[in-house]
């Protein structure tokens, strides 16, 4: 094998298309960018913010100061409960937040009806306790005075998908009614 038998993987090096350089070439003229308007112009590319006049995303969201706080709007916020705190209900009950609410240990509206259960306190009773989310702490201390830990699984939305028709395979216009 020589140097010169060295040739670069078939498919691997594309040559690069030269456009503008005569109508010969196939790229001549407009240089397949159309005829006019602004995508036809130097640095015509729409921003990829550009919401058609409408007011973008990133304008209607309030503005958040500090690092980190980029994603503030969507953040989870739990209403926290210490395990302290579950030493007023009867041994056996069943303690979820609709319960705390009743005992005005959270506000209706606090954490946005999710709750989390912190370790600070002890509990020497048997409750079933429902929440969102424990502590590590706050689960040992529950299971070892004979109560029980549930999850309440929290809203997951899965992505919408466009519907197609199914002959042609084409997005069916969701604003028509189809």
């Amino acid at each position: 094998m020589k140097l010169s038998d060295l040739r670069p993987a078939p498919g691997s090096h594309k040559v690069e298309r030269r456009v503008g350089r005569g109508h010969g070439s196939g790229r001549g003229k407009t240089a397949g960018r159309g005829t006019k308007g602004q995508k036809a112009r130097t640095g015509g590319q729409i921003h990829r913010a550009f919401n058609g006049g409408q007011t973008r995303l990133s304008k209607r969201l309030p503005f958040v100061r500090g690092l980190g706080n980029s994603n503030a709007p969507f953040r989870k916020e739990y209403a926290i409960i210490n395990v302290g705190d579950l030493e007023m209900f009867d041994a056996g009950t069943q303690v979820a937040p609709e319960q705390l609410v009743e005992r005005h240990l959270m506000s209706p509206t606090e954490g946005r009806g999710l709750v989390k259960v912190l370790g600070d306190g002890e509990v020497d009773r048997a409750l079933t306790v429902r929440a969102h989310k424990f502590s590590a702490s706050a689960r040992t201390k529950i299971e070892a005075a004979g109560g029980t830990v549930e999850i309440i699984p929290t809203k997951v939305y899965e992505k919408t998908k466009r519907r197609k028709d199914e002959k042609t395979k084409t997005p069916i216009n969701q604003g028509t009614g189809e």
